[in-house]
């Protein structure tokens, strides 16, 4: 361990060299040191002992269907109320209308999150889902996060096993990973007083898993939190993983500071660092060692520091998206899409093997390296 640096890590570094699992104050450890060269390299080492050089994109299209929601996120950009200028509402028959004019060959996965409509009936959603389904059989629908689902039981007045249970059979897939936050009390107070609380996201996931249905789940840092808050919201996740082993995938989503109250109330302007963005993306891949994929999301982050976070543990970057608006709203940079070819591009520079995949990550085809660049 010449590498190493803060000798106070050793003791991490050899579990993680074993592949043992790291306890919350080893993983404080990791959020605390300030030698993130040794961070990588254990980050790096989690990583390719599950997929070597392996980098997962999906050919994917992002669409929200409404923006209008009465929740009242603090940290939200995207939200309009009924009757403003801004606001849009698509009918199931505008939805597919704006697949069909947005669709390209090759396409798999629709993503869908949106709005806590306050008046759409609980029909519209699986009417949706199947129109969908009905009309893009190709498409694998990926769709309403674990608040979205906990809105359609209320307005359902049906349990929330019983929402997913039927939309599952109008043909949903997969489930996103948005709603998550921070599970600590002190912070959604703060940031999603409205939203579903931590347990019940947790209880959502846990009955989408028992449905056989694949999830993702998010973080959104870089606001109010702590480091330790950061760390105890990886710690319930892994506690669920280990139960019921639905997760494909963790994105820590990084709090853009644009356009919405939480950012104007702390006098915040700034991104976001890319050495912190490396560190939670690192921290994750080492803790969360149940997890499949770490996610580095391109829209967050940006595609030349996505490019670099595959060297910090991320094997996942996301999808080609077509049009994003819910970053885009507070103040992302990036563009509102990349191509099948930039994300190919993007992972090769990185020197590591682009693979296509799926909302399920069946591989659909690995892009290895040309012979002259592998010889070099």
């Amino acid at each position: 361990m010449k590498w190493l640096r803060d000798q106070g890590l050793a003791p991490v570094v050899d579990k993680v060299e074993a592949g043992e699992r790291l306890s919350f104050d080893e993983g404080m450890r990791l959020y605390e040191t300030r030698d993130l060269n040794a961070l990588m390299r254990l980050a790096n080492l989690r990583k390719e002992r599950l997929h070597g050089d392996k980098v997962y994109f999906v050919h994917s299209m992002r669409l929200e269907f409404t923006n209008i929601c009465y929740v009242g996120c603090t940290f939200c950009a995207f939200a309009a109320r009924k009757g403003e200028e801004r606001a849009w509402d698509y009918s199931p028959e505008e939805v597919a209308e704006q697949v069909r004019r947005r669709y390209l060959p090759g396409i798999t996965e629709l993503h869908m999150s949106s709005g806590h409509h306050p008046n759409h009936g609980w029909d519209y959603y699986p009417e949706m889902v199947r129109r969908l389904r009905e009309t893009f059989p190709e498409l694998q629908v990926k769709a309403f996060t674990a608040a979205e689902i906990e809105h359609l039981s209320k307005i359902s007045k049906k349990p929330t096993l019983e929402v997913l249970r039927e939309l599952q059979a109008a043909g949903l897939a997969a489930m996103p990973g948005g709603g998550a936050e921070i599970f600590a009390d002190r912070v959604r107070r703060q940031v999603a007083r409205n939203k579903v609380k931590a347990d019940k996201w947790l209880q959502i996931h846990r009955e989408a898993h028992s449905l056989g249905m694949r999830t993702n789940a998010t973080m959104l840092y870089g606001h109010i939190e702590t480091l330790e808050e950061r760390l105890d919201h990886m710690h319930r996740l892994r506690d669920l993983q280990d139960e019921t082993g639905g997760f494909h995938a963790f994105i820590p989503l990084a709090f853009q500071p644009l356009g919405n109250t939480l950012a104007q109330n702390l006098g915040k302007t700034e991104y976001t660092t890319g050495l912190d963005d490396l560190r939670n993306l690192a921290v994750a891949r080492v803790y969360l060692d149940n997890f499949p994929h770490i996610k580095g999301y391109w829209v967050m982050i940006g595609s030349e520091l996505t490019q670099v976070s595959l060297d910090w543990g991320v094997s996942d970057i996301d999808g080609t998206i077509q049009e994003e608006h819910i970053a885009h709203a507070a103040g992302a940079t990036s563009p509102m899409a990349l191509s099948q070819a930039g994300m190919v591009r993007m992972i090769r520079q990185a020197g590591r093997v682009p693979v296509l995949r799926d909302a399920y990550y069946h591989e659909l085809e690995v892009f290895p390296r040309p012979a002259a660049e592998a010889a070099d």
